[in-house]
């Protein structure tokens, strides 16, 4: 398999945790995300993944660009260890949570977005990490209700074995770490960002281990 990632995107760190879970071996390759005007909008990029985003990961013919549908092509092709729960209310839940953070929160902060908020609109530089904070904080204080409302909330966000929820919750929580985002009022996302990352697999695929790491 080969992994085409930059070190600090959350999207391509989820994918590095679910691989180093499962045990998976693979190539990784690096795409900056700022150099040369950015290497993901290459031709050559583009022709692999016309989103021009990272993650992607090549698997033979399997060519696969978004980073939820990797885990679940993952959970699928290797099933164990399982990153999902056996029962349907279970993995609902897990899905519930990891989507809160892929598909609400993160969207608004990445890259792409921080840099039209700059470049485009002429936004300043206050603005643009008030514009971070504001909706990282809204999406890990949603995260931290759900998780401080349900039992099923174990030592990680859902029992007590890491599940696709955490591979979510990991890389976000280190970018509002990045960006001095307040967490004193989400004992639960710390405490499981803690215990998640004791484990070697989330902690080799922390963004300051990667081949590219600056």
């Amino acid at each position: 398999m080969q992994l085409y990632s930059y070190f600090r995107s959350s999207a391509a760190y989820r994918v590095r945790i679910a691989l180093n879970l499962k045990g998976l071996s693979y190539e990784y390759l690096p795409v900056h995300l700022l150099k040369d005007g950015g290497q993901q909008t290459s031709a050559s990029y583009r022709k692999l993944n016309p989103t021009a985003l990272v993650p992607t990961l090549v698997d033979g013919e399997a060519v696969i660009g978004q980073s939820l549908a990797i885990i679940e092509y993952l959970e699928e092709t290797h099933p164990e260890p399982a990153l999902l729960p056996s029962d349907p209310v279970g993995r609902a839940r897990v899905r519930d949570l990891a989507l809160g953070i892929a598909c609400d929160t993160h969207p608004l902060n990445n890259l792409r977005v921080l840099k039209y908020l700059k470049h485009t609109l002429g936004v300043d530089e206050e603005a643009k990490t008030a514009w971070y904070r504001h909706w990282v904080h809204q999406g890990l204080a949603a995260m931290e209700a759900q998780l401080a409302g349900s039992p099923a909330t174990g030592r990680y966000c859902h029992g007590d074995t890491p599940t696709m929820a955490d591979l979510c919750l990991v890389p976000q929580v280190a970018n509002a770490r990045r960006f001095d985002c307040d967490l004193s009022a989400m004992p639960n996302v710390v405490r499981i960002d803690a215990a998640c990352r004791e484990l070697p697999a989330f902690a080799a695929a922390e963004p300051s281990r990667q081949p590219d790491a600056e």
